[in-house]
């Protein structure tokens, strides 16, 4: 550790993993971005004969990581698509003749019955399958490959294996073992807490005013990430015009120009990235100040492995996000048309509500978080949006009920928009062809400005008092009943608290 890598002492649990490696037995490592994953597989490789073998989803990681221990003068390689015919052979010589310490290998790759050959012909020493949530999040769809790496069990059995991620709930960590036939192997869990990142979450319709807001109070470099690459594409093109270095990354665009940009943004050429979650992986990039969001996560581990980039140096760092109604119905219309099992879109389901949660909380975030992982935070952080600036709060549970009697009397085939002309009493021509102005509940929330209308609809939306229909429209669920009954109350943050955290907060009353 301290002659190759430099450093003079492990970080626990990094030492106790080590041994259970080198004592021929498998584990599920579960450490925060940043917290050293990489160390449990490099130093077992360097001390136990042969040669081992990194599963790992991205070529842009893999090269990454190569290069690095190619400085260290450790013999290391990355088998992946993108290596020329040539490339591939001279590693697959190097492996034949024992030269590797360290082989690389896509998941799809390494499963080619030409690999496997060529595998069971060397003394194997380890076997790591990093990045491991995608298993749980994307491996039906994404990385198929993936869930298939319990073969390795069989194929090679007397091989310790190693699978780890940064990021996975408890459902997801019995996921990966179940995938990855590591049913016995040892789980080893670092503290999620992450104490110099400070959380922030905006609600709202404008995003780009409020990033750019957010920006003015950076320094120094950071991530911005959308859902789309045509989103990244206006992203960075607008943030360009506003003066910034900003580059974009996505999977539309060729390798060459995504390696390019990547090394421009690691050498602080460009100051900031504009992303799907395509980029990010694995980056060796220890002062990313800030990552931004500017649409929702689809899950509360695809936040934290996303912000997890900022602040690996252990220095302050921000992780903002802006949200706002489009992204909610977004995001579910995307799991109702996934194609996916019944019992997948039901997974998909409960780890975007969990999302949602976490926008939604009044509270400690970082509590919700770590709770989320199963672990407990016994006093607020005094460090997220919340808890610098308590949140006024406003009794919003008339505006519900009203916007679910629209929902309701309007037949529940309207849209959100086409719901708030009805409450605000919007004579428009629409609401006129379906005869909607002349519904008891047309105009009778004029008193509320149509900003708040969408944060009850949203906040409605989120917690599924209404769902979206997939032939459009909102429909009422069951669980919105005791709210039209006067038996539940909603409280809602006031609009104006969520503009900053140092934006000096306002009561509002529904009145």
């Amino acid at each position: 550790m301290h002659k190759v890598f430099g450093y003079s002492d492990f970080r626990p649990p990094q030492d106790i993993i080590i041994a259970h490696l080198l004592a021929g037995k498998d584990a599920l490592v579960l450490m925060p971005t940043g917290g050293g994953k990489s160390l449990c597989y490099q130093i077992p490789a360097l001390t136990l004969p042969g040669t081992a073998v990194i599963i790992s989803p991205l070529i842009a990681l893999m090269d990454d990581q190569v290069q690095a221990l190619r400085r260290r003068k450790i013999p290391a390689a990355a088998l992946h698509s993108a290596a020329s015919p040539a490339q591939q052979e001279e590693i697959e010589r190097a492996l034949g003749a024992g030269e590797l310490r360290i082989l690389y290998c896509a998941p799809e790759r390494i499963l080619q019955e030409r690999t496997l050959r060529l595998l069971r012909t060397v003394p194997i020493s380890l076997l790591a399958i990093d990045e491991a949530h995608c298993v749980a999040q994307w491996g039906p769809h994404f990385r198929p490959e993936y869930r298939q790496m319990g073969r390795l069990r069989t194929l090679f059995p007397r091989v310790p294996r190693v699978a780890l991620t940064a990021t996975a709930d408890l459902a997801s960590r019995q996921e990966i073992r179940e995938s990855l036939a590591l049913a016995e192997a040892q789980i080893f869990v670092q503290s999620f807490d992450r104490p110099n990142i400070r959380y922030r979450m905006q609600q709202g319709s404008s995003g780009r005013e409020a990033l750019a807001e957010f920006l003015r109070q950076q320094r120094g470099s950071g991530i911005v990430y959308c859902l789309s690459r045509r989103k990244v594409e206006d992203t960075a093109s607008w943030l360009q015009g506003l003066g910034y270095r900003a580059l974009p990354y996505h999977a539309g665009l060729s390798a060459e120009l995504r390696s390019a940009h990547q090394r421009d943004f690691l050498s602080n050429r460009a100051q900031i990235m504009v992303a799907t979650i395509a980029f990010g992986m694995g980056i060796d990039k220890a002062d990313v100040r800030f990552v931004a969001h500017l649409n929702l996560p689809k899950s509360i581990e695809a936040y934290y492995q996303e912000t997890g980039r900022a602040g690996r140096d252990g220095q302050a760092a921000e992780a903002w996000l802006h949200y706002g109604l489009q992204d909610l119905l977004l995001l579910r219309q995307m799991i109702q048309q996934s194609g996916a099992a019944p019992e997948q879109q039901q997974s998909e389901e409960e780890r975007l509500q969990a999302m949602l949660d976490l926008t939604e909380e009044v509270g400690c975030r970082r509590q919700r978080l770590l709770g989320y992982f199963g672990e407990t935070l016994a006093h607020p952080c005094g460090n997220c949006d919340n808890c610098l600036r308590p949140p006024p709060l406003w009794d919003a549970s008339e505006a519900a009920q009203m916007a679910l009697s629209a929902a309701y009397r309007s037949g529940q085939r309207c849209g959100v928009q086409h719901l708030i002309d009805i409450l605000l009493g919007r004579d428009t021509s629409r609401v006129r062809q379906a005869q909607h102005h002349r519904l008891p509940v047309f105009g009778i929330g004029h008193k509320l400005p149509p900003r708040d209308w969408q944060q009850v609809f949203r906040h409605l939306l989120a917690r599924g008092y209404l769902q979206p229909h997939p032939q459009g429209g909102l429909v009422l669920h069951g669980s919105s009943r005791p709210i039209l009954r006067k038996e539940q109350r909603i409280w809602l943050r006031a609009v104006e608290a969520v503009s900053s955290c140092s934006a000096k907060p306002r009561k509002r009353s529904w009145s």
